[in-house]
């Protein structure tokens, strides 16, 4: 392993701004650049600040991958968060394919919202 070696990583929500019409998929929670080998997040350069996932309708489906870079701070911070392409990204900035990824599902938590009866 080498320390020169860099990664990136982003979270995604697949599924913004609902399941049933994502019209904003991807939708940019978070993206950190230049991550060195063997290291985590907390040491690379957060280039989007984290947002955390609040879908209002349905359960969405949010990823996380990690893909290499070529080199340090080849990488800048994209314009918006709504319909980023973690594709088209990785081939502009000639990053690979992932090398890794996990996701979870996350919905609206009951009783934080809606009617209310007295």
């Amino acid at each position: 392993m080498s320390l020169l070696r860099c990664d990136m990583q982003v979270m995604v929500d697949l599924d913004a701004p609902n399941p049933s019409n994502p019209t904003l998929k991807e939708y940019l929670h978070w993206m950190v650049t230049d991550i060195p080998a063997t290291t985590d997040a907390s040491f690379g350069r957060e280039l989007v600040r984290y947002e955390s996932p609040r879908p209002a309708i349905g359960i969405h489906r949010i990823v996380f991958a990690l893909l290499r870079q070529k080199r340090r701070t080849c990488v800048y911070r994209p314009e918006v968060r709504e319909n980023f392409s973690t594709q088209s990204f990785a081939q502009e900035y000639e990053l690979s394919s992932p090398v890794a990824a996990a996701y979870f599902n996350c919905q609206r938590e009951a009783g934080s919202g809606g009617r209310r009866f007295f």
